[in-house]
């Protein structure tokens, strides 16, 4: 049995996936997908590749992920599942290129300066 393995990206998420023929059980740092995404939102995203080449409950992904918040591990998720469906069938990159589930989205959080409230607000300036 093959199993492909992938990563995923997102904000300061990771996701390593590994996605083999199966019933469509997805395991997230050893726990169900209702169980660690209690959204159904987030799952959804998780679910978005499968549900778009229509491919649900035939593969297993057993998948660690680490860093970030919920949302930022779902699309890290769903960027590592859409490599592996792109590994599985080339036929699939197109449908998935035109949804932009391929797309790495770069956006990342600006760091805080020296001397400033934020990351671009700065303090209250007074004259007097």
């Amino acid at each position: 049995m093959e199993v492909f393995n992938t990563v995923g990206r997102r904000k300061s998420s990771v996701a390593r996936i590994y996605m083999n023929k199966g019933n469509g059980e997805i395991k997230i740092n050893k726990r169900g997908l209702e169980d660690y995404f209690p959204s159904v939102v987030l799952r959804m995203v998780v679910n978005q590749p499968f549900v778009k080449l229509g491919l649900i409950d035939q593969y297993n992904l057993k998948v660690n992920v680490e860093g970030g918040g919920l949302k930022g591990q779902a699309e890290a998720i769903r960027l590592a599942v859409s490599r592996a469906l792109c590994k599985v069938n080339l036929e699939n990159k197109a449908l998935l290129k035109k949804e932009g589930y391929i797309t790495r989205d770069p956006r990342e959080v600006e760091r805080k300066k020296y001397g400033h409230k934020k990351a671009r607000k700065k303090f209250q300036f007074s004259k007097r």
